[in-house]
C-alpha cells in the first residue's frame, strides 16, 4: 500500500495556511463579496486562501497538479490537489461559522489524502488511504469512526436542501427517505460529511456537486470506516451527485433511493 503519510503532513500545512487567510477575513465588515458568471458568491476570502494553497503547492509539490474551484485545473491530473477554499461561501459571507476548506490529493482521479479543515468552530479532519480518520480539537487527535446503526428506522441523515433535490427531480425520493428514517436534518456542505465519520449520521447524499465539493470528504468518510459513491452507487466524485453512508446501510439506502432499479 502506498504510503501518504508525507502528502498528508503537507496537507494538513496547506490547511494551515488556508486558516491564516480564511479565518480573519470570517465575519469581517469590509468583506467584498462578487457574482461568479455561475451566479455563486466569491468573497475576496475564498480567492486569497485558493492563492495561499497554490503558492505552496508551487513551491513543495510543483510537478503535481491542481484543480482548483476559483482558479481552475492546471498541470497533471495523475497526481492532483483538489481544492475548495471555502466550502459554504454564503454561511461564510452570512457571519454562519458552518464553512471549511477542502485539501484532497487524488491519484488517478481517486482521492487518497482528505483534510477538512473548519477554523470558525476549531474543528479540523482528515485521512490517508491506510492511515485511519481523524480529528482534532483543542485536544490530542482521536480517531473518528462511522456508527454502526444497521436499520433504516434508527438512521439519522443529511439532505443538503429541499431545492437541490427539486432541482435533481428527486424530491419524491427524498420524501421517501425521510419517511422511512428515524430523523432527517440538512446540516448542510462539508460539515454533514464529518458528522457522518464521526459516527453522528448514517447518510449524506448531494447533487450538483463538482471534484472539489466533495473529494477531500471521500478519504475521510471511507477510512472512518463508510462508503462513499455516486448517488446511483457508482465508485467516482465525477457524476455531479454524492451518497455517503456508515457503509453498513449503503445497500438499504441505494434501494431506498432507487426502488425500481434494485428489486
Amino acid at each position: 500500500m502506498t504510503d501518504f503519510s508525507d502528502d498528508l503532513e503537507l496537507a494538513l500545512r496547506l490547511a494551515d495556511a488556508a486558516d491564516a487567510q480564511s479565518l480573519p477575513r470570517f465575519d469581517a465588515a469590509d468583506l467584498k463579496i462578487s457574482t461568479k458568471v455561475d451566479r455563486t458568491h466569491v468573497t475576496d476570502a475564498d480567492l486569497a486562501t485558493e492563492r495561499a494553497i497554490r503558492a505552496l503547492l508551487a513551491d513543495e509539490r510543483p510537478g503535481d497538479g491542481i484543480f482548483g474551484e476559483e482558479f481552475g485545473v492546471e498541470g497533471s491530473t495523475h497526481r492532483q490537489w483538489i481544492i475548495d477554499p471555502i466550502d459554504g461561501t454564503a454561511n461564510f459571507m452570512r457571519g454562519v461559522p458552518l464553512w471549511g476548506t477542502m485539501i484532497a490529493l487524488a491519484i488517478d482521479g481517486v482521492p487518497q489524502v482528505g483534510v477538512v479543515s473548519m477554523p470558525a468552530l476549531g474543528r479540523r479532519w482528515w485521512a490517508a488511504t491506510g492511515s485511519g480518520a481523524w480529528t482534532t480539537t483543542d485536544a490530542s487527535p482521536r480517531r473518528v469512526t462511522t456508527s454502526a446503526v444497521a436499520s433504516l428506522d434508527e438512521a439519522a441523515v443529511s439532505f443538503q436542501s429541499i431545492t437541490q433535490w427539486a432541482d435533481a427531480g428527486h424530491l419524491p425520493t427524498l420524501l421517501r427517505v425521510a419517511d422511512r428514517v428515524w430523523r432527517d436534518r440538512a446540516y448542510g456542505d462539508v460539515y454533514a460529511y464529518m458528522l457522518l465519520a464521526e459516527g453522528r449520521l448514517e447518510m449524506v447524499a448531494e447533487f450538483d456537486v463538482k471534484e472539489y465539493d466533495i473529494a477531500a470528504a471521500v478519504p475521510i468518510v471511507r477510512e472512518a470506516g463508510g462508503t462513499f459513491t455516486s448517488f446511483d452507487g457508482a465508485d467516482t466524485i465525477s457524476d455531479r451527485s454524492s451518497l455517503a453512508t456508515n457503509g453498513i446501510l449503503h445497500e438499504a439506502f441505494l434501494a431506498l433511493a432507487h426502488p425500481l432499479t434494485t428489486n
